[in-house]
């Protein structure tokens, strides 16, 4: 509790939460603007109905913004589409791999980039997301959800609602990202999570007294929930250091003494991007094929439902490569080991250069292959739990990885803001106490 209050002590950290948790209420607020011309009433009717298929899955990771045909119902999925798309064509397209090189300027570019395509995936996702709400009102058993189906009007405006509200859903993300506390967009499909979970605690108190769920069942649940909670942490905080001697150097007229150091290396070194970018692209088809009544697209859709083994294969081999594939576009072990023989440093035992190169990227591989499948496992969760206790996704792992992932996350970012302020961490029990000098007199 000392710590948390030294969090409000410290003038631009406080304004950093605060941006941070105001621009989320926004986003909050935002999600029960429903679209005009629609009936949300009916169409939460009919979500309630999909909450163990890829619409309840879409549906969290909006922050229930589609069962209330909120303005903000594509969320940041097109984001994230479109920040896909671009991850590989950095690495197929020379031009893209060069500018994502050059430093900030070229990242700046590529992200504007991404913003344009970003704009462009929501005008087609908002157009037959238009087509699929008139072909629910049409086909019947859902209610009327478009008031004027098949207008032209209503299309059009459907179409620049849900543009605007991904843009503004962008502009939020990057906000907070640049002035507030933590990942953007990572914090708002985590608080539309988040959101969603005294819903699901309310369906498992009403499952308990209407018997559809045993005691013994809601205990085995909480405790696989706390199983995977603390194999979360866990993972997350895991690292494999290699140590790094540096050799002496030569400071003024004086000899600098050696110095040893660690090169840490994260189990999970793609986070929660993996599960997400698996998620979106699996989305895709199952969406397009259940706009459609041809035959062929609806055996797409029903390989694609969760909970379906062939689902479940390609969710998995998804992760792994997005495991490996997000990895190596962040860590580059040829950069690292120039950076550490440019500045005098080396691997015991591994000589400069390209055998450090190839040393750390057979480290890194394992580590990654190790964390590939500690994600797999992870996700794979919500088909057990929902066949075996028929919950929703909010229990599943991977609404819990990202929840856990990207708390820790913000915690650390805010450790980092308390040490450069010479406050003690969440964690700093465990060294020696840091001591605020400034307050002493001492130079700052």
């Amino acid at each position: 509790m000392g710590t948390i209050l030294k969090i409000f002590q410290i003038t631009e950290l406080r304004k950093r939460l605060l941006l941070t948790l105001g621009l989320l209420a926004v986003y909050r607020l935002g999600v029960f603007v429903t679209l005009p011309g629609v009936d949300r009433v009916n169409m939460a009717k009919f979500m309630a109905t999909q909450s163990n298929s890829f619409l309840g899955l879409f549906n969290m990771f909006s922050g229930g913004a589609v069962a209330q045909l909120s303005v903000f119902a594509l969320g940041v999925m097109p984001y994230i589409s479109a920040s896909i798309i671009f991850q590989l064509l950095t690495v197929a397209v020379p031009t893209l791999d060069r500018l994502n090189k050059e430093g900030e300027q070229g990242r700046k570019k590529i992200n504007q980039w991404t913003r344009y395509a970003t704009v462009g995936l929501s005008i087609v996702q908002g157009f037959f997301i238009a087509l699929w709400l008139e072909s629910l009102s049409t086909q019947g058993g859902a209610g009327e959800i478009v008031h004027n189906p098949g207008s032209l009007f209503f299309r059009f405006m459907t179409v620049i609602t849900l543009t605007t509200g991904t843009a503004f859903v962008m502009w939020l993300g990057e906000q907070i990202t640049e002035r507030g506390i933590g990942n953007g967009m990572s914090l708002i499909i985590m608080a539309g999570i988040v959101a969603g979970l005294p819903t699901a605690l309310l369906q498992i108190k009403q499952m308990v007294q209407g018997e559809q769920m045993t005691l013994f069942g809601l205990i085995a649940l909480a405790g696989i929930v706390l199983l995977v909670i603390g194999a979360i942490v866990f993972v997350e905080r895991g690292q494999r250091r290699i140590p790094v001697q540096y050799a002496k150097r030569l400071v003024g007229n004086r000899v600098g003494a050696a110095q040893s150091t660690h090169l840490p290396l994260r189990v999970n070194m793609s986070g929660v991007i993996p599960p997400i970018f698996a998620s979106s692209i699996l989305m895709f088809p199952a969406t397009i094929a259940s706009w459609t009544e041809a035959s062929w697209m609806q055996s797409i859709q029903a390989a694609l439902m969760p909970g379906d083994w062939r689902y479940t294969c390609f969710y998995c081999l998804l992760i792994v490569f997005f495991c490996f594939f997000y990895t190596s576009v962040t860590f580059n072990p040829v950069d690292v080991a120039e950076n550490l023989k440019k500045y005098g440093g080396y691997i015991p035992g591994i000589r400069p250069g390209t055998k450090t190169a190839e040393y750390i990227d057979h480290v890194l591989t394992r580590l990654t292959f190790c964390g590939a499948i500690y994600v797999s496992a992870v996700c794979i969760l919500p088909m057990i739990i929902q066949d075996k206790f028929h919950v929703s996704f909010y229990f599943g792992g991977t609404s819990l990885l990202i929840i856990v992932s990207v708390a820790l996350d913000t915690v650390q970012q805010i450790e980092s803001h308390l040490i450069s302020r010479n406050y003690e961490g969440f964690t700093a029990d465990k060294g020696p106490r840091i001591r605020d000098r400034r307050n002493e007199g001492a130079p700052a």
